[in-house]
């Protein structure tokens, strides 16, 4: 009778456990969000920090991407875009165009450059993350400006981080037009600076292999070029 009693109370007991999805127990701890949501509100919040570019060279028109790092109208991109350029042209999000003027340009290896527009209003400014906590593997997003697509979206991983040269590999769309826009975090950080892309057709169209200046670099530029140490040089 005893023996019966328990295998009613086990039977019982079975019966009135909830049904659960299956788990694995590594994710079960997990912070789980939206991806979707999140890259969206990303998109809306830094995207209109995000400019565009022109300037004319003696080949022709260089088209890129900027950041606004400053409420003023100071600019953060690639000095490729605008090295050499007697007159360059800047299309902030809401469409108006203003004349700017180059503050500082740095060399090659690293491709940076500031500039200035005069704008009468405060200007919204991108988020600066730090690169020293970029890893393999996690989520990127890209905003630029390519074949003259303006404030287009792109997302991918951080394939490689390559030591030597300094440089951030990814596979989110970069292509020409990009330059000088924002590689960003998941958190809404700019952690990198989009610098230029690799492939067998000399660099006509993406095929995965883009390359960004790491942010670091880039706020010590800042940092150098604001306090009056950087100089106007395409060669440093």
């Amino acid at each position: 009778m005893r023996r019966l009693f328990i295998i009613i109370m086990l039977f019982s007991v079975i019966c009135f456990i909830p049904a659960q999805e299956g788990k694995c127990g590594i994710i079960d701890n997990v912070v789980r969000y939206d991806e979707d949501a999140t890259i969206t509100e990303i998109y809306e919040k830094m995207s209109p920090a995000i400019v565009l570019i022109e300037a004319d060279l003696k080949d022709g028109l260089s088209s890129g991407t900027g950041c606004i790092i400053d409420s003023k109208g100071i600019i953060l991109t690639s000095s490729h875009v605008i090295s050499g350029a007697p007159s360059v042209q800047v299309t902030i999000s809401t469409g108006e165009v203003f004349k700017g003027s180059v503050i500082s340009v740095m060399g090659k290896d690293n491709d940076l450059a500031l500039i200035k527009i005069n704008a009468k209003k405060s200007l919204p400014v991108i988020s600066l993350g730090d690169s020293e906590k970029v890893k393999v593997g996690q989520r990127v997003l890209a905003i630029g400006n390519p074949f003259g697509f303006n404030n287009t979206l792109t997302t991918g991983i951080i394939s490689r981080i390559d030591y030597a040269k300094n440089k951030l590999q990814t596979d989110a769309a970069i292509n020409p037009g990009n330059s000088g826009g924002p590689i960003i975090n998941i958190h809404g950080e700019v952690i990198g600076i989009s610098q230029s892309i690799y492939n067998p057709d000399n660099n006509i169209s993406n095929i995965g292999i883009g390359f960004a200046v790491p942010i670091n670099e880039a706020k010590n530029f800042i940092k150098l070029s604001l306090s009056g140490k950087e100089t106007k040089s395409a060669n440093n």
